[in-house]
């Protein structure tokens, strides 16, 4: 499914990349067109103009010219005299114009920057002549932005679509999740019930007592894990937490199970340092962050350290190992579902500790550094 999803993404952006690229291309072709013969127009009114200057009455030519003249309709345009003073203006708003005093101004500035004017000699001998300066029609204007409109349009369009499918994609991961952390507690609940009863009838037996009290932990153990299953898909229930304790709790329980050769170190903070946590949850957290820690540690030997830093509104947790080290292109695709580098993983580890994090704290995980045979640091940030 997830490569589904991923194949019709990129199919989109594929498409809209070649809607766009082709859009523009056609865009831009066309309006250049239109602009060229827009110029060509001007080009014959000025010199329909200049027609009407210099032709007599009788002048076969002056129909033509005053034809030429009085069609343009559609390409505003400002005459200007040799001193730069504006003398008339065709195609512009006429409200504007007795409204607004600087209206013509501005517009002359920007014709200015659209195009080099025509120049329509009047009288040779006294060097008077008229400047004729235009902008782009209605219809060009319209031309070169409204496809870009309907491009904004088509983005938010697939943007709605990939949100719809991403949405989707994720429902349907949560649903998956949660189904497959309810079934597994199920699964764990009957063996433990069946298990604490036999346990039950050892404890009878004074004599099994050096070995019921260690059966008794690793059954609580047990209940903790079918706990924590259990609420994967709920709504947890976060309390305020001395976060330094459970850090200590998991330290203290992994240490007892690490080789001998591997050192754990905490950072003793002064002050107790609460937040918002479910407890069962995040325990959960910190012991696949360990056992990862321990996992990349080949030789069996190394150093553990975990270390807190306050801050206002927020804190700061690093999980810091001396293991092999996770090449950067893996940063992300360790918190992936089915993604591991043991040979019997399941990739499901740092993918649950993510959505614990992210999901239910609000917070974030992440690798902070790695490099190859020096070790790792993850970084969990919380909200306080």
């Amino acid at each position: 499914m997830f490569k589904q999803y991923l194949g019709g993404r990129l199919f989109l952006y594929a498409s809209a990349i070649f809607i766009i690229a082709v859009t523009i291309w056609f865009v831009n072709n066309l309006s250049a067109r239109i602009e060229q013969e827009e110029t060509k127009k001007v080009a014959t009114w000025v010199a329909a103009t200049r027609t009407l200057f210099v032709s007599s009455p009788t002048d076969a030519n002056l129909n033509l010219a005053i034809e030429i003249v009085t069609n343009n309709n559609t390409i505003p345009l400002i005459l200007t005299d040799q001193d730069g003073n504006i003398i008339d203006s065709r195609n512009l708003d006429s409200t504007r114009i007795m409204r607004d005093p600087h209206y013509l101004a501005h517009e002359l500035a920007d014709f200015k920057k659209q195009h080099p004017p025509f120049r329509m000699e009047i009288d040779h001998n006294l060097k008077l002549y008229n400047s004729i300066y235009y902008g782009d029609s209605y219809i060009l204007k319209m031309v070169r932005y409204y496809p870009y409109i309907q491009l904004a349009v088509v983005a938010v369009f697939i943007g709605v679509v990939l949100l719809a499918l991403s949405s989707t994609n994720r429902a349907t991961q949560n649903q998956v999740w949660v189904g497959w952390a309810k079934e597994t507690a199920h699964q764990l609940g009957t063996p433990l019930s069946s298990i604490e009863a036999w346990l039950e009838m050892l404890k009878t037996n004074p004599d099994n007592d050096p070995f019921v009290s260690e059966l008794q932990k690793d059954l609580d153990r047990l209940k903790l894990i079918a706990d924590r299953f259990s609420k994967i898909g709920s709504v947890p229930r976060l309390e305020e937490t001395e976060v330094g304790q459970q850090i200590e709790y998991m330290v203290s329980y992994m240490r007892k199970r690490a080789s001998q050769k591997v050192q754990f170190y905490v950072e003793p903070h002064e002050q107790p340092v609460m937040a918002m946590l479910s407890p069962p949850l995040f325990d959960w957290v910190l012991e696949n962050l360990l056992k990862n820690a321990l996992d990349a540690m080949e030789s069996g030997m190394g150093e553990i350290s975990v270390r807190m830093e306050e801050h206002p509104g927020h804190l700061i947790i690093d999980v810091h190992d001396t293991g092999k080290g996770i090449p950067k292109a893996n940063f992300e695709k360790v918190f992936k579902p089915g993604f591991s580098t043991k040979k019997r993983g399941w990739g499901l580890g740092l993918s649950l500790a993510r959505r614990i994090i992210e999901d239910y704290h609000k917070g974030r995980i992440y690798v902070k550094s790695s490099e190859a045979g020096k070790g790792t640091t993850f970084r969990i940030w919380l909200k306080k």
